[in-house]
């Protein structure tokens, strides 16, 4: 389908749309190299690709001169030599990965144009996998048909002035992301087009800057680990601002360099290219340290007007604070080191539960932000890889409704083989199934019939999993209902209440006790659970209709 080039393609040259050449990177001409008109002379630039008719945020340009002034993007040739400018469509090049900007289905009408139609059907059928993708974030898929060995597919944000902070750093977190799937997958040269579309809105030069200053401040801390950056273009206007904006943030000499420093705009983001915020910088500042207590003074009464100004001093503050936040704004390194301490301390200690031979109970608890952090990695997880095999054992399933209109979720405990079972990929079907349930009220029905028989997974993992679950879920969680508890069961569940959270748990031994619950049309009930119930009760008080499987009391 494709043959190589003969001659090297330049920047500028006609571009390969034709899908049937193969550019290798040697090929492409690097940054570096390169001898571009001087494309920081302003005053002679074409009218044609000027965002006049567009307000920019991003073009308040400093007025300050270079005198004195130190350059926020020095020349530093190792990074420029990475660096390529190719005016062609990204899968033509023989690169390790190209970068496919799609939407949050990661369907084929919203991709790259063209992209598709060179890469074959395989990539539509691997896309339609992964469960979509979230905007600002990136995944990764073979190439298929293509010169390069993957595709990454990452989702750029819409674009509205009024939200042009959010949308730029979502930009910045889909450039970002691409690079780094890209060391994660041990590949080392990326070709990557322009992320923004005209579908969303996005205005070409400011976005150009965002993808610049991104890479750059990427290859500043992972420059050993990428060998080529290919920005891609397929217009004459993305063209003429990338060989425009390049030389801000990529200078290739002194001069650049210096005139670089009153050309680049006044926000150039953080050390990740992102930008900014004043008032979020304010918001996770420390605390002001509380006032030295000084001898009594005679107060004095404020004028009237200012009576509703009085400052208050910290520790008047410190009541209305949240723990949650407050855990938020503490050093990652600092908290971290907390958590191993009281783990170890934990483990060394002298554990009840273990002496009971209910197992280990794990670390300590977690705090309401590092809940809420675990659960969303589960979660995002979960809702990205297929957990169709964990489905068809019907250990968790949906059921209907309670007595009182709330959800119900089913468990049945001779379902959950522990030996065949991957614990791991088990909690994430549960968090996946869960979470569209544990936003409101809702009731767990819990089938223990013959489960005795099968291992039982521990408390520290039903704790663990409780956890992952987030206290949302004990918040909303009404009552357990157990059918058929044995004795151990019940030691296990009073353990757990009296070492984990306390939970509402009401057990029943028959059948139509369960029904003043949970009505019996609300449940899809196996049918070894009935048989157990024969033969625990004895079919005292009931009739079981073997087709419809109903139960009746006796008249």
């Amino acid at each position: 389908m494709y043959r190589t080039v003969a001659t090297a393609t330049t920047v500028g040259g006609l571009p390969t749309d034709s899908g049937e050449y193969v550019v290798s990177l040697d090929q492409v001409p690097r940054w570096s190299d390169t001898e571009y008109r001087s494309s920081l002379d302003y005053e002679n630039e074409d009218p044609s690709f000027s965002n006049s008719y567009f307000a920019d945020p991003l073009t308040s340009y400093s007025e300050i001169t270079g005198n004195g002034m130190i350059s926020r993007f020095p020349v530093e040739h190792e990074i420029n030599s990475k660096i390529y400018l190719w005016r062609g469509n990204p899968w033509n090049l023989e690169v390790d990965a190209v970068v496919n900007a799609t939407n949050e289905s990661m369907d084929e009408a919203h991709s790259s144009l063209g992209l598709h139609a060179a890469a074959g059907p395989g990539l539509a059928e691997e896309c339609a996998t992964l469960g979509g993708c979230r905007t600002g974030m990136a995944k990764v898929t073979n190439a298929y048909d293509l010169p390069a060995r993957r595709v990454i597919h990452t989702v750029g944000p819409k674009y509205a002035v009024k939200y042009h902070t959010a949308a730029e750093n979502a930009l910045s977190h889909c450039y970002r992301s691409c690079l780094e799937l890209l060391i994660d997958n041990g590949l080392q040269s990326i070709a990557m087009g322009c992320i923004y579309t005209d579908s969303k809105n996005y205005p070409r030069e400011p976005a150009a800057h965002v993808a610049i200053r991104t890479v750059r401040r990427f290859l500043e801390k992972q420059k050993d680990k990428i060998k080529a950056v290919v920005f891609c273009t397929t217009t004459a206007v993305d063209t003429e601002i990338y060989k425009r904006l390049l030389p801000l943030y990529f200078p290739r000499d002194k001069h650049e360099e210096e005139v670089a420093i009153s050309k680049l705009p006044a926000d150039v983001g953080d050390e990740n290219g992102e930008t900014i915020i004043d008032e979020r910088k304010i918001r996770i500042k420390p605390l002001p340290k509380k006032a030295i207590p000084r001898p009594p003074q005679a107060p004095e009464d404020p004028p009237v007007s200012d009576v509703g100004l009085v400052r208050r001093n910290s520790s008047y503050l410190d009541s209305y604070l949240d723990p949650a936040f407050m855990s938020l704004i503490k050093d990652p390194d600092q908290r971290r080191k907390e958590q191993w301490e009281k783990t170890a301390q934990a483990q060394s200690s002298w554990n009840c539960a273990r002496l009971l031979g209910f197992g280990d109970l794990g670390g300590p608890p977690l705090s309401v932000a590092e809940e809420y952090s675990l659960h969303s990695r589960y979660l995002s997880k979960a809702t990205s890889i297929n957990l169709s095999e964990i489905a068809e054992m019907k250990i968790v399933y949906r059921g209907g409704v309670d007595s009182e209109g709330r959800p119900v979720m089913v468990v049945v405990g001779a379902h959950f083989l522990l030996r065949c079972l991957d614990l791991e990929r088990f909690i994430l079907y549960v968090v996946k199934e869960f979470e569209p349930v544990i936003k409101k009220p809702y009731t767990i029905v819990y089938f223990h019939s013959a489960a005795s028989l099968q291992l039982q997974p521990e408390l520290g993992w039903m704790r663990r999993l409780q956890q992952i679950l987030g206290r949302k879920h004990q918040r909303n969680l009404h009552a357990i209902y157990v059918l058929h508890p044995t004795f151990h069961l019940k030691a296990t569940i009073f353990a757990l209440q009296l070492f984990v959270d306390n939970v509402k748990v009401v057990y029943v031994d028959r059948l139509l006790q369960l029904f003043r619950y949970v009505p019996r049309e609300q449940l899809t009930i196996p049918d070894f659970v009935f048989q157990h119930d024969l033969e625990v009760n004895g079919g005292k008080g009931l009739i079981v209709d073997p087709r419809t499987k109903y139960v009746y009391q006796r008249p």
